[in-house]
C-alpha cells in the first residue's frame, strides 16, 4: 500500500523545490511568535532565506500584523519607505521578514504558487 501527498503536501514539496531551482535556501524554522499577532503563525515555520551581501547590514524584524500592515517588535509601524516598497509586494500570509548579519528571511505559510515565490525572491535578493 502507498501513501500518496495531499494536493497541499505536493504543493508545498513544489514551492520548496523550485526555491531551491532559483537559489533561495529553505527550512523549518521554530519560532516564539509575539503574542500580540492576531493570528498565531505554526511553528516551525517555513522560512525562506538568502545570504546578506553587505559586511555591516542593517539588523532589523518586522511582522505583518495585517495585510500590508508592518510593525516592529514594539508595534510601531514600518517607516521605512525603501522597505515598504518591497514588503508590499509579499503576499498577505508571510508572517514576518528578518533581517540579521548572516541572512535576510521571509516566514511564510506557502499558500500560492511559483509567481509568489519569485516575488518573495525578488524581495530578498533586493534586500540582501
Amino acid at each position: 500500500m502507498w501513501l500518496r501527498p495531499s494536493r497541499h503536501q505536493s504543493g508545498r514539496m513544489a514551492l520548496r523545490m523550485e526555491a531551491r531551482r532559483i537559489g533561495m535556501a529553505m527550512q523549518l524554522a521554530p519560532q516564539e511568535w509575539p503574542h500580540w499577532l492576531p493570528r498565531q503563525p505554526p511553528s516551525p515555520c517555513a522560512q525562506y532565506h538568502r545570504p546578506r551581501r553587505s559586511s555591516k547590514p542593517d539588523v532589523w524584524t518586522y511582522w505583518q500584523t495585517e495585510p500590508g500592515i508592518w510593525v516592529n517588535r514594539w508595534r510601531e509601524p514600518c517607516e521605512d519607505v525603501a522597505l515598504l516598497t518591497h514588503f508590499s509586494t509579499l503576499p498577505a500570509d508571510v508572517f514576518k521578514v528578518e533581517a540579521d548579519s548572516q541572512m535576510i528571511a521571509v516566514y511564510w505559510a506557502e499558500q500560492g504558487e511559483a509567481d509568489v515565490l519569485q516575488r518573495i525572491n525578488a524581495v530578498l535578493k533586493a534586500l540582501a
